[in-house]
This record gives structure tokens, C-alpha cells and sequence, in this order.
């Protein structure tokens, strides 16, 4: 709330009221929530096991680039030689048909390629949608009708297609996770624009944000004082959604070949590389899969967890793990608890 709503509402009363920190109650809705739990402690190990990649390797003794032909069986096609894909002490999920590279090493390389540009093209596309939405809403009508056009843009143009574009076009030599994730970043912030730019309209007429105008502060010094705070549940929701999407952008790009190239491993490229080895060496397009479809999955289940615990109004989509029956006042319900807390 405004510093001068504030003074002005401590001026006419004696006492106030103690609030619960809006964190106490995030984190007290999100554990109420079984599911979104499961969900955040298998992301947390997923992004354990990409920064901890290299001690992983090392103790396997193994690397994501190193070629072992002696394990392949070149009579057959590059089938590796030995039961379930060459699976043994040395290599713990086998290795590749045709190179012999080690399958453990290049799939927890590749987390940290999925997650590291999904996560970093997500706060591109949050720093940028924050900027102009604020700047829109704020601005004058001229300014609102450009930004809000070059947002509309934006959203309705084709993600993949304007990726596939842009990175067709850049030299080979210019980084490749580095480039995917500018470009993810960059051609899709219109979604949280746009969301920004709806808040902050909403947020214009509210009484502490009349009283910061009314006491003489700037334009900027309300939308980082008075605005952005109240931003922060809906954008965190929309980023917490956005994560696992651009993953699979990721992975869809390299799947088609134009994202990460060897031998740098990606998920998306082992999947390419594994799409005719399906019957031969089934674990080869299972485990990059299989990892795909968990990480996904956790942090589209995190993602509604934490919008749910931002906004309690709003009922979960998901019907399972919520460890109590939503009650029908929420507000009512967090009072409760701060009472039970209270009193022991």
C-alpha cells in the first residue's frame, strides 16, 4: 500500500491491525497442496542434477563428447554391443547406436541445456513484457496504441515459424544455446505484455495508488514503488506456466535442427538423432522422452500450484493433491489458520 494512504489512514486511528506476510501465506496455500509439492521437489532435483552434471559424470568416469567404437557392433547397423543398450558399470544407461557416446552423460548435459535456456529465455520474455505493458499503461494514448499494436503483433504471430526463420538466417559460428534463447525470448513477451498492461490499468484508479500521486511522486517512482509489487502474482503465475512451454519450444527446435547442433547435447537433438533406433535401441529415444515428458509435466503441475496459491479465488485444474477441500472463503480460511497459529 502507498507510504501516503498509509500516514493518511495511521492519522485517524490509534491502533492497526497486524497483517500476515503475503509469503507466509503463499507458502502456507502451496503446502496445502500435495501435488504442487511433488512437483517442486522433482523440479528441484531435475536442476540438482543439470548444475551437478559435471561431478555426475566424473564419478561415472565418463563424458558427453567422447566416442567408444569398440562398443558398437558395426555388423549390425551401430547397435551397441551387449543386453539393454550396453548398460554396465562403465556406462549406466548405456550408450548411443553408431557413436558409443555415453547415454548418462549426455542426458544430464542436456537438462542443462533444456532448463538453462527455457529458464533464461523465460526472464527475457518477463523483463521485456514487463517494460513495455507498464510503459503502455502508463503512457500517454499515443504511446499505449503502439506498444499495445507491437504486443498484438506479437502474440498472434507463429512462435515456431518465426524461430525457424531466425535461426536459419544466423551464422553457424554465433552460440547455439545462447542464440535459441534470445530468439525464444524475444518473439514471444506479447503474452506478458499484455497481462502487465490489463493490471496496471486496474491498478491506476486504486485509492493508494491516487494517494502516491496526489503527494507528488513521479510517474516512475509509483510504477516501482506502488505497481510493480501488486504485479508480481500474476506475472510469477504466467512465468511459472511459460517454463515448461519453452522447454518444449527448445526441444521441438532441435528436434528440427536448427537449435543446439552436436556435439553439444540437447533432449530435442537426442530425440532427432533417436526416431530410427526406436526398435533397436529403445532406451536410446525413451530416456530423453521419458525426461521431456517429467520435467514438462512438473512444472506445468507447479506452475498451476503456484497460481492457485497467489490467487486462492481461483480454483486448481488439478482435482488430486490439494491435501484439504477448498473452502469457499479463502480469506475466511487464512484467518482461521492464523488463529490456530496464534493460539499454539
Amino acid at each position: 500500500m502507498s507510504e501516503a494512504l498509509v500516514a493518511v489512514e495511521a492519522a485517524g486511528t490509534d491502533s492497526t491491525v497486524p497483517a500476515a506476510s503475503g509469503a507466509r501465506l503463499f507458502w502456507r496455500r502451496l503446502r496445502a497442496q500435495r501435488a504442487a509439492l511433488v512437483a517442486a521437489a522433482v523440479v528441484a532435483l531435475l536442476v540438482l542434477i543439470a548444475l551437478a552434471a559435471p561431478l555426475l559424470t566424473a564419478v561415472e568416469g565418463q563424458d558427453p563428447t567422447t566416442y567408444h567404437p569398440s562398443l558398437i557392433d558395426s555388423a549390425r547397423g551401430g547397435v551397441p554391443v551387449g543386453s539393454f543398450g550396453g548398460i554396465g558399470a562403465d556406462h549406466w544407461l548405456g550408450v548411443e547406436p553408431q557413436t558409443g557416446r555415453d547415454l548418462f552423460a549426455r542426458l544430464v548435459y542436456g537438462a542443462r541445456i533444456s532448463l538453462g535456456v527455457a529458464l533464461a529465455a523465460t526472464l527475457i520474455q518477463v523483463a521485456v513484457g514487463v517494460v513495455v505493458g507498464v510503459s503502455a499503461a502508463l503512457g500517454n494514448q499515443w504511446v499505449d496504441q503502439v506498444l499495445s499494436r507491437i504486443a498484438d503483433i506479437i502474440v498472434a504471430m507463429p512462435l515456431m515459424i518465426m524461430s525457424l526463420a531466425l535461426l536459419a538466417i544466423v551464422p553457424p559460428s554465433f552460440p547455439r544455446p545462447v542464440l535459441v534463447t534470445l530468439v525464444i525470448g524475444l518473439v514471444a513477451w506479447g503474452g506478458v505484455a499484455k497481462i502487465v498492461r490489463a493490471q496496471t490499468l486496474s491498478a491506476k484508479g486504486l485509492d493508494y495508488v491516487s494517494a502516491a500521486r496526489l503527494s507528488g511522486w513521479k510517474t516512475r517512482h509509483i510504477a516501482r514503488r506502488e505497481l510493480l509489487p501488486g504485479l508480481a502474482a500474476p506475472v510469477i503465475t504466467y512465468a511459472a506456466l511459460l517454463v515448461p512451454m519453452n522447454i518444449s519450444v527448445e526441444s521441438a527446435l532441435s528436434f528440427l535442427g536448427v537449435g543446439v547442433k552436436p556435439p553439444t547435447p540437447s533432449w530435442g537433438q537426442m530425440l532427432t538423432a533417436a526416431d530410427v533406433w526406436y526398435q533397436a535401441a529403445p532406451q536410446y529415444l525413451l530416456l530423453p522422452a521419458g525426461a521431456l515428458f517429467v520435467t514438462v509435466f512438473a512444472l506445468t503441475v507447479l506452475g498451476d500450484g503456484v497460481r492457485t496459491a497467489l490467487d486462492p479465488r481461483a480454483a486448481s485444474r488439478l482435482r488430486v493433491g490439494t491435501g484439504r477441500k477448498k473452502p469457499a472463503d479463502p480469506a475466511r480460511a487464512d484467518a482461521a489458520d492464523e488463529k490456530k497459529e496464534a493460539t499454539a
